[in-house]
C-alpha cells in the first residue's frame, strides 16, 4: 500500500471506535507511516491487542484509552486522558459510529438517542476539544466518518442517515471555516463496507455488490484528508449513486430506498 499516512509520521494521532472495522484499518495504515497513537473505543482487549500488535511491528508509541462515547462525559475524558500525558494531537479520526435499524416506533428510544450521541454530539464535543490546539499552532487535521447515507432520505435507518448528514454538512463546513488557519477537515463517505456494522445494526446487506474492504475505505479517507478534500465518497459505483439522488425528486428517492430497505416479512 501506498504509505501516504507518512504525512503524520512522528505525529500523533487520535482515533474514535478503534476496535473495529474502519477505525482499526486507519490505524493500521497510519501506523504503517509511523504515526504515533491514541486508540479509544469501549473494549479495552481489542485496543490493547492492536496497541501492542501495531508498536511491536512498526515501531511507534501507542497509547489506548477506554471510553464510552454515548456517555456525556467521554469525549471530556479522551481530551483529559491526553492532555494529562502531553499528547499533541495532529490528526483527529472521528469515526464511532453505529446504525440501528427497523421501523422508527420500534426501536428503542434509548438506542435512537445513544445513536445521535456517538454520531452527532460526541463528533462536535471532540472536534471543539482538540480543534482549538491545532489553530493556535497552524495546522492539523480531522477526519469525521460519515456515510453515502447522508446523501439521501433512508426510510428504516432514518436517524443513522440523519446523523450522517449531520456529519457530512459539519465536516464540509468546517473545512471551509478553518483553511485559513492551516487545518484541514474532510468527511470520508463509505457505502457498504465489510465491517461489524451490519451486526450491531441488526441489518442485511441491501445492495447485492460485494462491499468494499474497511483497509480500501480508511485509505481513500487519509488520501482525501491529505489532499485538501472537504468530503469524498468510496467508491465509484457509491459516488455515482450519490450523484444521481441530486437529479430525482426527493419523495421518490425516499420511496426508493424505503422499497429497498423495507424489512422483510418473517
Amino acid at each position: 500500500m501506498n504509505h501516504l499516512a507518512g504525512k503524520w509520521a512522528g505525529k500523533w494521532a487520535l482515533i474514535t471506535g478503534a476496535s473495529a472495522g474502519i477505525g482499526t484499518a486507519i490505524a493500521r495504515e497510519l501506523a504503517a507511516g509511523g504515526t504515533n497513537l491514541v486508540l479509544t473505543a469501549r473494549r479495552r482487549d481489542r485496543l490493547a491487542g492492536l496497541a501492542a500488535e501495531l508498536s511491536a511491528k512498526h515501531d511507534i508509541r501507542t497509547l489506548i484509552c477506554v471510553a464510552d462515547l454515548a456517555q456525556p462525559d467521554g469525549p471530556q475524558q479522551i481530551f483529559s486522558f491526553t492532555e494529562e500525558r502531553k499528547v499533541t494531537i495532529d490528526l483527529l479520526v472521528n469515526n464511532a459510529g453505529f446504525g440501528s435499524y427497523g421501523a422508527f416506533h420500534k426501536v428503542p428510544v434509548e438506542r435512537l438517542i445513544e445513536m445521535t450521541h456517538v454520531n452527532v454530539t460526541a463528533v462536535v464535543h471532540m472536534t471543539h476539544l482538540y480543534l482549538p490546539g491545532m489553530i493556535e499552532r497552524g495546522g492539523g487535521d480531522i477526519l469525521i466518518v460519515a456515510s453515502t447515507g447522508a446523501f439521501q432520505p433512508v426510510p428504516y435507518i432514518s436517524t443513522y442517515a440523519a446523523t450522517k448528514t449531520f456529519d457530512l454538512h459539519f465536516a464540509e463546513g468546517l473545512a471551509e471555516e478553518v483553511r485559513e488557519y492551516g487545518v484541514r477537515v474532510c468527511a470520508l463517505c463509505p457505502g457498504s463496507t465489510a465491517t461489524e456494522f451490519f451486526q450491531v445494526a441488526g441489518q442485511r446487506n441491501h445492495t447485492r455488490r460485494a462491499p468494499e474492504t474497511a483497509e480500501k475505505v480508511a485509505h481513500v479517507g487519509l488520501a482525501a484528508l491529505a489532499a485538501g478534500r472537504s468530503s469524498v465518497i468510496s467508491g465509484f459505483v457509491n459516488w455515482l449513486g450519490a450523484e444521481a439522488v441530486r437529479l430525482v425528486p426527493r419523495r421518490i428517492v425516499a420511496r426508493v430506498t424505503g422499497e429497498m430497505f423495507r424489512p422483510r416479512k418473517a
